[in-house]
């Protein structure tokens, strides 16, 4: 008899699953220093086949430009563990004396991680050293349309990983991919926690799965010129962001907002670097490209170049086009140049000054991508200010590339592929996921002499209050945490049976 994929799937989401278990109990047992000695290997191999795997990425996903995904492979890799490298996340963190307090960073277990299409490798690679240095097991779900290089990865880390004497196990990924088989793991009992970089919809049912998530929303960010900005080296900062990747990463510009005292500028040098104003004509045969007719994104425009975008809508643009730019005056999700659009592509507002583009910014982000990311160019610190006390981001990048400066590449922000977006995007944080978000805290706390009186405030002393010990755990001490058997054997049945049947009779 042989088993539908769906069925087959769910099977194998089970065993994999089983499979971390155990080794989530083995990994918990070990110090920080064992744990970063897996990591310095994983990253060290997906290094070393950064190129190879881009390409294979790009060949697959038909998305983006191979010599960016190297830049993000590497990202994803060697800086991601350059990041994490000097942080002890698990074991004890913190030790207050004066308080009786000590704080002891615990492994969740086992973790559920969901991989996209748009940045298939590096959030592989990312996603799998922040799990082992905060000594989880994660299993993968890969997007269907980059299954192939997402599992080559998953081989490159465990191939890393049996090198120098670890549980491979740590690290898997679903061979049948399914709907149901990603649904399977979401939800497993045993699955400690989801982290999810994907679509809106599977965000959203990773956070009802019924297990705890990490997910991000849609990125919708604008990109604000500022009248005290540098002009050209904003607009090739808008432009290296929109083309790197040909605009794959969420947190890219998605629209740009100017003041009219320098609209001209700003449009004479988007001309200049290459990018092109399309008429009104051309930007409605565009429109009907951007959204499907459910409302989202169309996977034929998203990691494509511009020269391509425009032939799909049959538009003529000159050779070297790199960026396309659409005269916007509205913003509601009825207006697809107001949504998110993983290309080169732009909607263009102008506004009378910083005030009225504030509120524009503002309606783009409320219509898509609150609590995610946006760009202000200027040297007005006022300016700056007001857009970092009013904005609905988790991330305001000031005079950066927003693709770039988001993941960490051109900021002092942790380097990531999950960005959270905090409550008003509906996800549980507004920080760069980095491998401190992958553990609990456990929290050892000491007496402090009695309690207080309740009409003088004074402590009063009890029998049970206790001093901090001269000795206490230390930063080696591993923070291991048994997982429970479920197993439940014939033995178990049948004496279960009989208990019951013993107490129905009686």
């Amino acid at each position: 008899m042989r088993l539908d994929r769906d069925l087959q799937s769910v099977q194998e989401v089970r065993i994999l699953v089983s499979r971390a278990r155990t080794v989530a109990a083995t990994l918990a047992a070990l110090g920080q220093d064992e744990l970063d000695k897996y990591c310095a290997a994983v990253a060290a191999a997906c290094e070393q086949n950064a190129e190879r795997l881009a390409k294979l990425a790009a060949e697959e996903t038909g998305f983006g430009v191979w010599q960016d995904k190297v830049q993000k492979n590497l990202l994803g890799s060697r800086e991601t563990w350059a990041h994490a490298k000097p942080q002890r996340v698990v074991g004890v963190l913190r030790t207050d004396k004066e308080n009786g307090l000590i704080e002891i960073g615990v492994p969740v277990g086992v973790i559920a991680g969901l991989i996209p299409s748009t940045n298939p490798t590096s959030t592989t690679m990312y996603k799998a050293i922040l799990a082992l240095k905060s000594g989880n097991a994660i299993v993968f779900s890969p997007h269907p349309g980059a299954q192939k290089c997402i599992r080559e990865t998953v081989a490159v880390i465990r191939a890393a990983l049996r090198q120098v004497a670890a549980p491979e196990d740590a690290v898997q990924a679903i061979e049948t991919v399914t709907l149901q088989a990603t649904d399977a793991l979401m939800r497993h009992r045993d699955v400690s926690l989801i982290l999810a970089t994907g679509g809106e919809a599977m965000v959203r049912a990773a956070y009802s799965s019924g297990n705890p998530a990490i997910g991000v929303g849609p990125g919708n960010g604008p990109a604000f010129i500022e009248r005290s900005a540098d002009i050209p080296a904003a607009v090739r900062d808008i432009i290296r962001s929109k083309t790197f990747d040909n605009g794959v990463i969420c947190a890219s510009e998605q629209s740009v907002v100017v003041e009219s005292v320098s609209a001209k500028a700003v449009e004479d040098e988007f001309t200049r670097q290459g990018g092109v104003f399309l008429s009104s004509e051309d930007g409605d045969k565009l429109a009907r490209f951007i959204l499907r007719a459910n409302g989202t994104m169309n996977p034929a425009i998203v990691g494509k170049s511009a020269e391509t975008i425009a032939k799909l809508a049959n538009i003529l643009v000159p050779n070297g086009t790199k960026v396309l730019l659409s005269r916007q005056t509205t913003v509601d999700d009825k207006n697809p140049y107001a949504r998110e659009k993983l290309c080169p592509l732009l909607a263009y507002y102008e506004a009378p000054g910083w005030r009225e583009a504030c509120e524009i910014c503002m309606a783009l982000l409320f219509n898509e991508g609150a609590g995610h990311t946006m760009t202000i160019h200027s040297a007005n610190q006022e300016v700056i200010r007001e857009f970092a006390l009013r904005k609905p981001v988790s991330r305001l990048l000031v005079n950066t590339p927003a693709a770039l400066g988001g993941v960490g590449a051109t900021t002092a922000l942790p380097p990531a592929f999950t960005l959270g977006c905090g409550a008003i995007g509906g996800s549980a944080t507004g920080d760069n996921i980095e491998a401190r978000h992958l553990t609990n805290i456990r929290r050892v706390a000491w007496g402090r002499g009695g309690v207080r009186n309740e009409d003088t405030g004074a402590r009063v002393a009890t029998e049970t209050s206790a001093a901090f010990p001269a000795q206490v755990l230390d930063a080696s001490t591993p923070a291991s945490t048994p997982v429970p058997d479920y197993a439940v054997t014939a033995d178990d049945v049948a004496r279960i049976t009989r208990e019951v049947f013993a107490r129905l009779t009686t």
